[in-house]
């Protein structure tokens, strides 16, 4: 039997998601110095005869497809904010961009790998001047890039007390665009201590290696943003420690206890609430809802209050 007023059901769930995401302008930034790199690795590459400036010009053109999906799924969530056909708002549209950017830092680290363990059994020439010179400079691109998207937190002390699990606060999206700028400096780096090692001391074999090693770092990010992101698409229940807070809230006064309980991620620092609770003394949902700490984040609770 259940208690309380209803709620009006024209309220919004948009839960901010209209608003523009500092990630978003950051993002945008990133492509444009990853597309001038592009082209700048891509000209050169036929201009000085270098398949590996070449390669690495049409690795860049990968990682600007990819960032430019993470930018898409910022104007999409944006723009599409208040459309009621989303029952919970755009912030999983965050979560998906973030996905989709794990699973081509997947497909990108097979591909080194593949790459790499090719050129270890067939080596080819290396124009050794050019690729340094054109690899340092995108380490120089990468490193701003870098830092431009640098991953920052910016909770309250009080969202800390609340020690939500990392991968559920944080900006999937903007996660999947710093890890493919990350890679591609981490590449950027490994390809210049090989070719120097190459160059001096004819360590040719060096080249393919840091490639074998820059795969195994990337796949290890893909990896974990797979988990992470999944984790928010599937609706995984938040940390057991939040999900105790709203227990010991709720049932503090030793009259009241939660049959059910399901809190989960909508979007990036936001979450949805579902609780049943029994009680011999039912009160309204206000009041339950009342009881729920307000640092959680939690932007849409719904209370069932049944007599026991």
């Amino acid at each position: 039997m259940g208690f309380g007023n209803r709620q009006l059901l024209d309220h919004s769930h948009s839960f901010g998601q209209e608003r523009r995401r500092d990630g978003e302008r950051r993002t945008i930034i990133v492509i444009i110095l990853t597309s001038i790199m592009m082209v700048v690795e891509i000209a050169a590459g036929f201009l000085f005869g270098s398949m590996a400036l070449l390669a690495d010009g049409l690795h860049m053109a990968s990682h600007a497809v990819a960032l430019g999906i993470n930018a898409f799924a910022y104007v999409y969530a944006r723009r599409h904010a208040h459309d009621p056909r989303f029952s919970f708002g755009t912030g999983k549209v965050n979560a998906l961009g973030g996905l989709i950017g794990a699973i081509l830092l997947a497909v990108f680290a097979l591909t080194m790998a593949w790459e790499s363990v090719g050129r270890i059994v067939s080596p080819i020439q290396i124009a050794f001047n050019q690729a340094i010179f054109v690899a340092v400079l995108g380490l120089l691109v990468n490193g701003v890039s870098v830092i431009v998207l640098g991953v920052r937190h910016t909770h309250s002390s009080d969202q800390l007390k609340a020690s939500h699990a990392s991968h559920h606060r944080q900006d999937h999206n903007l996660r999947s665009a710093y890890l493919h700028v990350l890679a591609d400096a981490l590449t950027s780096l490994l390809a210049i201590f090989a070719l120097l090692t190459g160059k001096y001391f004819g360590l040719v074999w060096m080249d393919p290696l840091m490639g074998i090693v820059g795969a195994t770092l990337v796949a290890r990010w893909s990896i974990g943003l797979l988990v992470s992101t999944s984790g928010v698409l599937l609706d995984r229940q938040g940390s057991e420690e939040v999900q105790e807070r709203i227990r010991g809230s709720i049932e503090a006064d030793g009259k009241s206890r939660i049959v059910d309980l399901h809190f989960w991620s909508v979007g990036p620092g936001i979450y949805g609430l579902i609780v049943s609770v029994a009680t011999n003394e039912p009160k309204s949902q206000e009041y339950y809802k009342g009881l729920i700490p307000r640092d959680l984040g939690i932007v849409h609770a719904t209370v069932e209050v049944n007599r026991e």
